[in-house]
């Protein structure tokens, strides 16, 4: 008989979810047994709350004490179908919501909640009681993908591939045929003056104006299929972070003509044939070739840390933090125009600072100059 004592193997806490609140300089996560918050550089530790329960979403109104809980992993504090509205300075549950389905994302401002539910998204004025303002049917959105400005919102429509603008002052609604496949990623510039999506695909990213809904441009991210993670646009609307299940971090130029990129304090215009021209030189000006060959390819990229959470093949819906999801990966976050952080929940969350810096040979690399597990020493 094998009489040996069992070691203990738990590693502590393990985060389900991580995400950037609204200007980037925190981020709240979701543990399966509570919830924490960070200072986002340099990562450290400001808010830690002990449920022994899990926490599958958990998002920040800026830097104020109100968080968005919502119930995940195996023994969920909260049902999924019910959105709490935490005051940490009073430590306790100041609002709540229930929904008839899985509440899969919120986006919180000072004046807003925004619930993403699986075919729709809910809007409330963030008052006690909350008001309920207004709802929008989508088509199916598995990964609860909703963004919120100052003054626009976006969410999947209710076609595949269409997006919605919302003027959160007037109600308008205009819709943007995006992609011809699901939506995997969106995202609004700081401003609100840029949208940028990707679709299941993976290949292809398309930026737009929200002024008048027009395409911009097209940007390739490469010609396999891939899962993108997250997309995020810099302060002043030059730059376009992606990162995908490749685990690579892409950064693109915003070929818009206003805008130009600055590095190193230097600021240089930027035209869409450069953009074709970093990746294939002559052969995108010669005609008759396949359109790979005159796209705009991202200037700099960089391997990321996705870890290794769940079996092969496992769904990726990071917003649920239940049992048979896997956690959130690469979730960017601007910090300047030439900073940026990738962050992944899992087993082992981890922070990752990243720098945009031009080299010797005139040519921009995006260099990663930190890294730390925030659960435990890096």
């Amino acid at each position: 008989m094998d009489t040996r004592q069992v070691i203990d193997t738990s590693t502590g806490p393990v985060s389900l979810s991580a995400a950037f609140n609204n200007d980037s300089s925190c981020f709240a996560v979701g543990l399966d047994t509570g919830f924490c918050v960070f200072s986002a550089d340099p990562c450290e530790l400001k808010v830690s709350r002990d449920f022994n329960a899990g926490i599958g979403v958990a998002e920040m109104v800026g830097q104020s004490n109100y968080v968005a809980l919502v119930g995940g992993g195996r023994r969920p504090k909260f049902p999924q179908n019910k959105l709490i509205i935490w005051d940490d300075a009073r430590q306790r549950v100041v609002i709540s919501l229930e929904f008839r389905t899985s509440v899969l994302r919120v986006r919180l401002s000072k004046s807003r909640i925004v619930v993403a539910l699986h075919n729709s998204i809910h809007i409330f004025a963030f008052s006690t009681p909350p008001q309920k303002l207004s709802v929008f049917e989508t088509a199916d959105n598995p990964l609860g993908l909703a963004c919120l400005g100052e003054k626009l919102m976006a969410f999947p429509g209710r076609s595949v591939g269409q997006v919605q603008l919302v003027e959160l002052e007037t109600g308008n609604v205009s819709i943007i045929p995006a992609h011809s496949s699901p939506l995997r990623a969106i995202t609004l510039s700081p401003d609100g003056s840029v949208l940028a999506t990707a679709s299941e695909t993976g290949t292809l990213l398309r930026i737009f104006a929200t002024s008048n809904c027009a395409k911009m441009a097209e940007l390739r991210r490469g010609v396999d299929h891939a899962e993108i993670f997250s997309l995020a646009i810099s302060p002043s609307n030059t730059l376009l972070a992606v990162t995908s299940d490749k685990s690579t971090l892409h950064i693109f130029d915003l070929p818009h003509p206003r805008n130009s990129a600055h590095t190193n304090g230097q600021t240089s215009s930027y035209t869409p044939e450069e953009g074709a021209n970093q990746k294939w030189g002559i052969l995108s000006k010669l005609p008759l070739l396949p359109r790979l060959f005159s796209d705009m390819y991202s200037f700099a990229n960089a391997p990321f840390e996705m870890g290794d959470d769940g079996p092969p093949g496992t769904v990726y819906v990071p917003q649920l933090g239940s049992s048979f999801a896997r956690p959130s990966k690469g979730v960017i976050g601007w910090i300047s125009e030439n900073e940026l952080l990738v962050i992944s929940a899992g087993k082992c969350g981890r922070w990752e600072r990243f720098v945009i810096r031009s080299g010797e040979d005139g040519k921009r690399y995006c260099i990663r100059e930190g890294w730390k597990k925030y659960l435990g020493t890096g």
